[in-house]
C-alpha cells in the first residue's frame, strides 16, 4: 500500500491537502516552528476520508507529516501551548494572498483553536508515514 504524499504550491492545490487532513488529530508537542529553517511542520494522525466506504464499516487513520516552507512568522490563538499533551482536531487549512506570492495560511481547528502562517510563498508538502490502523470512530459534524 503507498501512502499519500501531496504538494502545494498554490490555493487549489492547498484546498486538496486541506481535504486530506479534515479531521486530522495532533497534540500540540507535534507542532514546530523552526525560523532559522523558516519552517512550519507537524505530525497528525490523519483520517483517510480517500478510502472511505471500500471496506464496508472499516475506517482508517494514517501516521503524517506536514510542512510548510518559507515561513516568516508563525502565531498561535486559542491553543494553551504551555500543554504539550493538549489535543488538537484539523478542521481545514485556508490560505489568503496579500502580496502574491506572499500571503497568510491559516490552520483551523475545532474549539476556536488556530495557527496563522506568514508565508513569502506558498509551498506545503504532506506524506504519509507508513503507519496506518483501523478505528471505529467516523468523524462527523454538527449542520449547525
Amino acid at each position: 500500500m503507498s501512502g499519500l504524499r501531496l504538494s502545494a504550491e498554490d490555493k487549489a492545490d492547498l484546498e486538496v491537502i486541506s481535504a486530506c487532513l479534515q479531521d486530522a488529530v495532533t497534540q500540540v508537542r507535534d507542532l514546530v516552528f523552526l525560523p532559522q529553517a523558516r519552517r512550519f511542520a507537524m505530525v497528525v494522525n490523519r483520517f483517510r476520508w480517500e478510502t472511505e466506504g471500500r471496506r464496508g464499516k472499516t475506517h482508517e487513520r494514517s501516521r503524517a507529516g506536514l510542512h510548510f516552507e518559507n515561513v516568516l512568522k508563525a502565531r498561535a490563538r486559542n491553543i494553551a501551548q504551555g500543554k504539550p499533551e493538549g489535543v488538537l482536531n484539523l478542521l481545514a487549512i485556508g490560505f489568503e494572498e496579500v502580496d502574491a506570492p506572499s500571503g497568510i495560511v491559516t490552520l483551523s481547528f475545532s474549539g476556536g483553536g488556530e495557527i496563522r502562517l506568514e508565508v513569502e510563498a506558498l509551498d506545503v508538502h504532506l506524506s504519509d508515514l507508513g503507519l496506518v490502523w483501523e478505528t471505529g470512530n467516523l468523524p462527523t459534524h454538527d449542520a449547525d
